[in-house]
């Protein structure tokens, strides 16, 4: 029998991408679309008093100029999250398609319609605006006080949510005798997600309703924030989704498709046309949240964890986008990766003025593993335990499970990805080896652990469709509505439907990969890593209906019962005997023109799934820190993750890689910086945003422990965002090997490492030693 799931294969659109011939939004624009450029705000905050427009209607080429003024007064959410008929589980809508209350430096005021560009980005230059400024506020706990300027009516103290979690006594278990007290402040920074493809989208109207093709991940969910923004019904908007560049998050959100979608309706339905910049994706698409920890561990001398104390201060920035949903996230892993019985947690989404944070891939974990794993570090090191021997000793056990999400640890996977990155690394060789450096270069290791939801059942809907038609060659056409925004999901598709409707190869399924919300399938896209799991529960139900479909048909053919079928390898099949009746092109021909019982044979589906699932993983690094130049060289780095069943070997690694080098870039020298006098961002671009390259990168290693997930029909589970939770915890916990010193903030930079060094005692000014 031909093997379709495990097996690494070509994916599905490689000829097409490497050829060219791939069609991206800007690909399929029509000739003769407007160009739309927006006038950002150059105030951090304050209103918008009036916009002169003259000038810019004066420039030959402008067809319209549209400013804060002239929009509908329908504040609406941008979130890419599920709607829910519960209007107090709803995303909070505050946004309107331009803003005449500023709320950070870039903020979208007016736009400019034209024929060409060049006339779009001279008539935006030429608009004189005026502004009321007001003070503004770019730290998260600074804009929790109450002198802090109000950016947000609704919300004192700029607090979008506050949410706990209380278990046991935390008071009580503090007082038990002889407790050591680990205590650290952590910092993580506003990062954005750099995808190749910047965020673009054009619109028309055709036929009385609005047409929106959008580089955008979740096309189901955009076509009713559309409908919100501009008070239409859903059903009025059609939203198509091409190939795009990547997402990584960033468009898991509404970003300009409701600006687009009304542009159109102001310019007698004609096609206009929205491309950022690279310095506005930066700025005015959305950024990873900053996220500051106080964590407070008591311990046993050993090392068992009594009770912890955690605090996590979320810089949301302008607009609540995704919200308080990353906070609560990352908020909850502390209770689970390292149990203990006593805790009090508590999780601040805060507004500020700078660019609105939203989703990017890994959700808060990235942000929590870093201070998680840099505390259990420092746990380990108060009680004089390897830190690798502490995580073994006290990480999630197996069995472990969680009530609120109903995840359960059905294997002992912490340990065994553990303990296969300790082999892969030769750490313990390394770490004895290492110990011995004493120079101005030492050389380090270290390790760091992570778990990861698959999807976001049971805090939103998850649900996913799917649709087959097995066409008269033989070949099954699929469509759903879970996209492919670069990472391989189509393949993972064909193979799946290959294996589940019985095909010989996934060669003979056709993906149908550009959503279209008039044609495709509901599904909610592409995020939370849910997409094999959640779409593997449509695939596997709807190729069984076609299945049914297709063995009824042959039986009826054949004048026996359908019991007695099956389909292998694209033939049906005797069961008794695997004798070969017909091969499925036969059949679907003689369906299709049987004068007497024609049937164009097709499935399709909707599976509601009402469970989750745990992932695993961890990262080992080595580096070589070169103390007088405050140098950290990444040597090597490897991630173990327990995914579940692979479904693709060769697509789950090329995950792995992708998700190391982001998070290289997370812990060493990525962070989009602010002017702390005008809340101007500073380096908003790809030469002064330092982006991790190749040329900062050691081979990129990825190992997996393959453990079935017993509630997934292909044995699937997480891992789009997990590769990028690790890494950067795993490199600091090996810099805080080589030199003893806790650096507590990323990316851990020179001038990072100059002043832990300089307090540690490891450097001196040439001033100081004389």
């Amino acid at each position: 029998m031909s093997i379709t799931v495990g097996k690494s294969v070509a994916r599905v659109d490689a000829f097409d991408k490497v050829t060219g011939r791939t069609k991206y939004y800007e690909d399929r624009m029509p000739a003769g679309a407007l160009y739309i450029r927006i006038k950002h705000a150059e105030i951090a905050h304050g209103f918008v008093k009036s916009v002169d427009t003259a000038a810019a209607e004066a420039i030959d080429g402008v067809v319209k100029v549209l400013t804060c003024f002239d929009v509908p007064d329908i504040p609406f959410p941008t979130a890419g999250h599920p709607w829910s008929m519960d209007p107090g589980h709803q995303d909070v809508a505050d946004r309107h398609l331009l803003n005449r209350h500023v709320r950070y430096y870039g903020d979208d005021v007016a736009v400019v319609i034209a024929e060409n560009e060049v006339a779009a980005m001279q008539g935006v230059r030429a608009l004189k605006v005026e502004y009321e400024e007001l003070p503004f506020v770019l730290d998260v706990q600074k804009a929790m006080e109450p002198d802090a300027p109000q950016i947000h009516e609704n919300y004192p103290g700029n607090i979008l949510k506050h949410t706990d979690i209380r278990k046991g006594d935390y008071a009580a278990a503090i007082q038990e005798p002889g407790l050591i007290k680990v205590e650290g402040w952590y910092e993580t920074p506003t990062v954005q997600h750099c995808h190749i493809e910047n965020h673009g989208c054009y619109a028309y109207e055709e036929n009385g309703r609005v047409v929106v093709v959008s580089s955008t991940q979740i096309p189901h969910i955009i076509r009713r924030i559309v409908g919100q923004a501009l008070g239409r019904p859903w059903a009025d908007v059609e939203i198509i989704k091409p190939y795009i560049g990547g997402g990584f998050g960033n468009k898991q959100d509404a970003l300009y498709e409701p600006l687009c979608a009304w542009c159109s309706t102001q310019v007698n339905g004609r096609c206009v046309r929205i491309d950022c910049s690279r310095e506005e994706t930066f700025v005015s698409n959305r950024v990873r949240h900053a996220i500051r920890f106080h964590i407070v561990s008591w311990l046993r001398k050993d090392g068992q964890l009594v009770a912890r104390k955690v605090e996590c201060f979320s810089n949301q920035g302008a607009y609540a986008s995704h919200g308080h949903s990353i906070c609560a996230k990352a908020l909850g892993s502390f209770a689970q990766i390292y149990p203990c019985d006593h805790m009090e947690c508590d999780g601040w989404t805060v507004f500020t003025n700078r660019p609105a944070a939203g989703a990017m891939r890994g959700y808060g974990m990235p942000q929590a593993s870093f201070a998680d794993e840099a505390n259990i570090d420092e746990c380990a090191a108060a009680v004089g335990m390897d830190p690798l021997e502490y995580r073994m000793k006290f990480i999630m056990p197996k069995d472990y499970h969680d009530a609120f999400s109903g995840n359960t640890n059905y294997f002992d996977s912490f340990r065994a990805c553990l303990e296969k990155g300790r082999d892969a690394m030769d750490y313990d060789r390394r770490k004895a080896e290492f110990a011995k450096d004493t120079g101005s270069v030492r050389r380090g290791i270290g390790a760091a652990s992570f778990w990861y939801n698959t999807g976001v059942y049971p805090i939103s809907l998850e649900t996913a469709s799917n649709r087959m038609q097995l066409n008269l060659d033989g070949t099954v056409t699929m469509q759903c509505g879970e996209t492919e925004i670069g990472q391989g999901a189509d393949t993972a598709y064909a193979q799946m439907t290959a294996k589940a409707v019985g095909l010989k190869s996934y060669k003979d399924v056709h993906v149908v990969s550009c959503q279209d919300t008039d044609i495709t399938p509901t599904g909610l896209g592409a995020y939370a890593s849910r997409q094999t799991y959640m779409e593997g529960f449509a695939i596997d139900q709807t190729g069984r209906l076609l299945r049914q479909k297709i063995l009824a048909y042959a039986a009826e053919m054949l004048g026996c019962s359908a019991e007695e079928l099956d389909i292998v390898e694209g033939n049906v099949v005797r069961k008794d005997s695997g004798a070969v009746e017909m091969d499925l092109s036969h059949l679907a021909m003689t369906a299709q023109y049987n004068p007497v019982h024609s049937e164009h044979i097709t499935a399709e589906s909707t599976a509601t799934i009402r469970s989750n699932a745990y992932s695993f993983g961890c990262t080992f690094a080595e580096v070589e820190v070169d103390i007088p130049m405050c140098k950290v060289t990444l040597k090597r780095i490897v991630n173990v993750h327990d995914c579940g069943s692979l479904i693709n070997p060769a697509l789950a690694e090329a995950q792995v890689h992708g998700g190391m080098s982001m998070g290289i870039g997370y812990g060493l020298s990525e962070q989009l910086l602010f002017d702390e006098k005008t809340g101007k961002p500073l380096n908003n671009n790809l030469l002064d945003y330092k982006l991790s390259t190749v040329m900062d990168h050691p081979d990129l290693e990825a190992l997996f422990v393959e453990n079935a997930e017993p509630t997934s029909p292909f044995g699937t589970k997480a891992l789009g965002e997990p590769p990028a939770c690790s890494p950067a915890p795993a490199i600091r916990s090996a810099i805080y090997n080589a030199t003893g010193v806790s650096i507590d903030t990323t990316p851990i930079t020179p001038h990072v490492l100059y002043r832990a060094f300089k307090e540690a005692g490891l450097i001196h000014d040439e001033k100081e030693g004389d």
